[in-house]
């Protein structure tokens, strides 16, 4: 077989592979990779994105300086209950308290705010604790142990409304409940027991073992959450209670016998819901008391569906 001639060589030397189209140009193949490359990269990031653990933050409780106390009597303290904290965790997210903030602090002035944490944290947990004081929904105290914590309310109220306008979940609980219905105007039984005739116990010596029942109101999202129970066991730990709605407020679970609101949800909002009981003292799976694991759950996707 005869040698190909210069010209063929070169030719054959320069044509384009085989597994080429005919009308390929330089211009397609570079969009072709760079399209290939895109798809990778979003890919990855889609995977990285679903893999970033949540940070939850959940407000802190206030212990306040007793008046003549000496040392940590005598301090500001701010800390977490276990339990709230372990509830959230055992979604394996990550849980971060946070801090009361002080821009014009004498010793440790900051420029970080509330606002910074609503930003880079993807939903909040407003735990249980001390009353709402009735200053904050323009009312006196009708007896000198019901003032609340008037310091803990701006506190919450700012929180709440600052992950609100990030767009991001909050799951209000027990005292968090009440703070979600006042921060949107609001108010409150200050006692059940005494403004409410006729109204069963809800607290007592028991504490958490204080249970009672509460029904699902048909169309609200927990009646939707819990298909198969129109009602559920809950335990109960307060004397205070959810009175007028506030605006854009609707009930999502009221007390049977006396309809005592037990948990409400902020229509305008994503997810922004509060829970009169404490749902980290059910047990996960438990067959007594309500498995509240789902609203847990539906407040996380929340927070992973507004992350950006």
């Amino acid at each position: 077989m005869g040698r190909r001639a210069p010209d063929d060589e070169h030719r054959a030397r320069d044509a384009a592979p085989r597994y080429l189209k005919d009308n390929d140009t330089p211009l397609a193949l570079a969009w072709r990779v760079i399209s290939s490359r895109y798809r990778s990269m979003r890919d990855k990031a889609s995977r990285d994105f679903m893999r970033r653990t949540l940070r939850i933050g959940i407000s802190a409780r206030i212990f306040h300086p007793e008046p003549g106390a000496t040392g940590l009597r005598s301090k500001n303290l701010q800390y977490l209950e276990e339990s709230i904290a372990q509830w959230v965790m055992s979604r394996d997210v990550l849980v971060f308290m946070i801090p009361t903030v002080n821009t014009s602090g004498q010793l440790h002035p900051s420029n970080i705010t509330l606002r910074h944490y609503a930003r880079h944290l993807d939903g909040l947990v407003l735990q249980g604790g001390a009353d709402v004081s009735p200053q904050t929904y323009s009312e006196a105290a009708t007896r000198p142990e019901w003032n609340g914590d008037r310091a803990r309310d701006l506190y919450e109220l700012e929180l709440l409304h600052e992950f609100v306008d990030a767009g991001k979940p909050v799951l209000g609980i027990c005292r968090g409940c009440q703070l979600i219905n006042v921060g949107f105007g609001g108010t409150l039984y200050q006692d059940i027991a005494s403004d409410v005739e006729g109204a069963t116990s809800h607290v007592n010596d028991l504490y958490d073992r204080h249970r009672h029942t509460i029904v699902f109101p048909k169309g609200s999202s927990l009646a939707g959450l819990f298909p198969k129970t129109g009602e559920a066991l809950v335990n109960s730990i307060h004397h205070q209670s959810v009175k007028d709605l506030g605006r854009d407020i609707t009930v999502e679970a009221y007390s049977q016998g006396d309809n005592i609101v037990e948990a409400i949800r902020y229509q305008r909002a994503r997810f922004v819901m509060g829970l009169q009981w404490h749902p980290e003292f059910h047990s996960a799976g438990g067959v007594e008391l309500l498995d509240c694991t789902p609203i847990l759950d539906n407040f996380l996707r929340a927070a992973r569906e507004t992350r950006f």
